[in-house]
């Protein structure tokens, strides 16, 4: 039997009391963007001091790819591992208050960049589209992580998830899928646009301004300060050069559409969805709940599109390593 308990709190302002995540003044990778120090947020602050970057040799490119992760401070062979993905032009960053809950709980936890985004060496730069995508993660994860594993996608990230757990089912135990963003058409008409244009709306999607309004947008109730260190911290990765080129990659490769694998996913998989998304509607949470062959679904009040970012979405995944098979 798949048992999953979600709980919801505030964010700490200090410290989750844990003592491995007690705020101490940090010492950051040097790969990061120096502009990290501006950050406010102390448990976004402790997350970036633990980004590694470990090569990764895939086939379409001559260069290994140091590939960003944080990983865990513990390797569990009695659990699952619990592999952390990111959302749309994002990063590990995103799992600043969750990925300690879930480390203090005694679970193997993985926050993994997807190729294109997060705090990856792309100087070389690789291609950035959906099967290149997989390919470094799978690789990724035969190279560190080694055993099936529970994979847990955020809005695009859950089409990142599915469309994996689909083509490598031998790497994935179980699902959780939170504000699933999966039945999109990929790009749509952005991968029809010419280069130039391209550059111009990437550039858009890197503005302060555009990021404080989907702040607006994702969460609830949030102050203007606390916006604006979260902006921080949400574009931080943009700061590299190769950011953009990888950014349009990506968006003229025609991206995820996944809405053809949904019905082939055979893992048992958890749905979150905060009740006040405004950016995927509720009902596609329903939608999904009902074409998944083996799925749950629970519904978080007062929050919106980002549960993690804005509240601790606790995924403590009772018997995770213990499901009937």
């Amino acid at each position: 039997m798949l048992a999953f308990t979600v709980t919801a709190t505030s964010p700490p302002l200090v410290s989750t009391g844990g003592a491995r995540f007690k705020v101490l003044a940090e010492m950051f990778p040097s790969f990061l963007p120096k502009q990290v120090e501006n950050i406010r947020d102390p448990f976004a602050r402790k997350l970036a001091s633990r980004i590694e970057r470990l090569p990764v040799n895939v086939s379409f490119s001559e260069n290994c790819i140091m590939s960003s992760v944080v990983k865990p401070s513990i390797l569990q062979s009695e659990t699952s591992p619990v592999v952390l993905l990111h959302g749309f032009d994002s990063s590990c960053l995103e799992w600043k208050y969750t990925y300690p809950l879930l480390e203090e709980t005694g679970l193997e936890t993985w926050a993994v960049d997807i190729l294109g985004w997060g705090f990856s060496d792309l100087e070389r730069l690789p291609p950035c589209n959906v099967a290149s995508k997989r390919e470094h993660f799978y690789l990724l994860w035969k190279s560190y992580i080694k055993r099936p594993m529970i994979l847990v996608g955020p809005s695009l990230g859950a089409a990142v998830a599915i469309d994996f757990a689909v083509n490598h089912p031998e790497a994935v135990e179980n699902l959780v899928l939170i504000d699933a963003c999966v039945y999109r058409e990929g790009t749509g008409n952005l991968a029809k646009l010419p280069r130039i244009a391209a550059y111009i709306g990437v550039y858009l999607l890197k503005s302060i301004p555009l990021r404080l309004w989907v702040n607006v947008l994702t969460f609830n109730g949030i102050t203007l300060s606390t916006s604006i260190d979260w902006t921080n911290v949400g574009r931080l990765h943009c700061l590299f050069p190769w950011w953009e080129d990888a950014t349009v990659d990506f968006m003229i490769s025609g991206g995820y559409d996944v809405r053809a694998q949904i019905d082939q996913v055979k893992q048992k998989t958890l749905i979150i969805w905060g009740a006040d998304d405004q950016i995927v509607s509720y009902k596609l949470g329903v939608r999904l709940h009902s074409e998944l062959p083996d799925a749950i679904i629970h519904q978080i009040p007062d929050c919106g599109h980002l549960p993690h970012l804005k509240l601790k979405v606790s995924l403590i995944i009772e018997d995770v390593c213990h499901l009937d098979p």
